[in-house]
């Protein structure tokens, strides 16, 4: 008898949890991060890549939502192992880079410090152990290649969209605790951000934010989505960044697809794209794959900077989380079989970097764009035996 009453006492307190969460949970899940006009790409609810979202929509690889991420948990889908940790030479980098000298240092994943003008700038910074809510998601193979404690003092922090791996709230709350940084973002990710009491400037695609004469950030169209949970999806913008230099502009991908493929000229004409920080990596979801609708990979990675007219760029989002199927060194090793395809003009840089260590940016290469680099061209140039060996 006294085990019936302490089962029903149970089913009725799950029945209550269950009773709650349906009140509560679905109203915290969807949040709304956002309420404004309606725009090209905002349609008073949600927001929209105006190319078309049916590629960002669509699940990565077959088996649908439920296969997917089956997948991601177990890895059970033949794809290649992934080394367990890699060996990373952390730097200690300069407190300050003044006038127009430039250094970059690649930390991790879309995390970069670029210092110049004597600014500190940091992108997507994430310094926790996985990528995911609640301690979950995949984890890191690659630590930092700056301990946070060794960051100089941060006056900038770009934030694209609002995924767990290029929005870390924990990370953003001790960089405020510590440095007081201007954080600028895409619209309604200040609503994420503030959630830690980090305040933020949020702008819309296209809009400007000076930090002082002659430096400013612009808010820049890509092509790809957000989401903290599965219901609020595009309630927050997703973006890419152009910050305006003297010595020539920074552009940084954040997380993004091809879409139409226009929006790398549209960030070109802020000015020359002295350094460009552009993804290569969780492009492939299934065997031979060369981009997803939501990430490019290198031979779409390289046409975007061709057509940015980019005289430096950065390979990033390769090799600190394991998001996708391809191997760990696929990403850097496709990327220079599609540099050797492109049409990128002699003095122009496109080429992976080692994690922590600083790399001087040379100036704008002043030089024309002879052409872009079609997606037939690229594949018959990359139809070869090596590349389809890469797994």
């Amino acid at each position: 008898m006294k085990a019936l009453r302490l089962i029903a006492k149970a089913v009725a307190l799950l029945l209550i949890l269950v009773g709650l969460a349906a009140t509560i949970v679905p109203h915290y899940l969807d949040r709304i991060y956002y309420e404004g006009p309606e725009s090209g790409h905002y349609d008073g609810e949600r927001f929209f890549n105006p190319d078309g979202d049916g590629d960002t929509l669509r699940m990565p690889r077959p088996g649908g939502r439920r296969g997917f991420l089956w997948s991601q948990l177990t890895g059970d889908d033949g794809r290649p192992a992934w080394p367990d940790t890699v060996a990373v030479d952390a730097s200690r980098p300069a407190a300050r880079v003044m006038g127009d000298a430039m250094v970059a240092t690649w930390i991790g994943h879309a995390t970069v410090l670029v210092q110049t003008q004597g600014l500190n700038i940091l992108t997507d910074p994430i310094y926790a152990e996985r990528a995911g809510p609640f301690g979950l998601g995949p984890r890191r193979v690659a630590k930092p290649g700056v301990a946070f404690d060794d960051l100089p003092r941060i006056d900038l922090v770009l934030i694209s969209h609002n995924h767990y791996d290029h929005l870390e709230q924990a990370t953003l709350k001790r960089l405020w605790q510590r440095d007081r940084p201007l954080v600028v973002t895409s619209l309604g990710n200040d609503s994420v951000i503030g959630q830690v009491g980090v305040p933020a400037t949020a702008l819309d695609w296209g809009r400007e934010r000076v930090i002082r004469p002659g430096v400013s950030v612009v808010v820049t169209r890509n092509h790809h989505w957000g989401s903290r949970w599965f219901a609020d999806r595009n309630r927050a913008l997703w973006s890419s960044f152009v910050i305006k230099l003297p010595g020539g502009n920074v552009f940084f991908a954040g997380d993004t697809g091809m879409g139409d493929g226009r929006w790398p000229a549209e960030a070109a004409k802020l000015g020359p794209v002295r350094l460009a920080l552009l993804p290569i990596g969780a492009f492939r979801f299934v065997p031979g794959q060369m981009a997803a609708g939501s990430h490019i990979g290198p031979p779409q990675a390289v046409q975007i900077f061709e057509r940015l007219g980019a005289s430096t760029a950065i390979p990033i989002h390769w090799g600190t989380f394991r998001l996708s199927y391809e191997a760990y060194d696929t990403p850097p090793r496709l990327l220079g079989a599609a540099m050797r395809c492109s049409t990128v003009q002699p003095g122009a840089r496109f080429a992976p970097v080692r994690l922590g260590q600083p790399v001087t940016i040379g100036p704008v290469v002043a030089r024309p764009v002879a052409g872009q680099t079609d997606d037939a061209t690229m594949r018959r140039c990359l139809d070869t035996p090596a590349v389809h060996a890469l797994r």
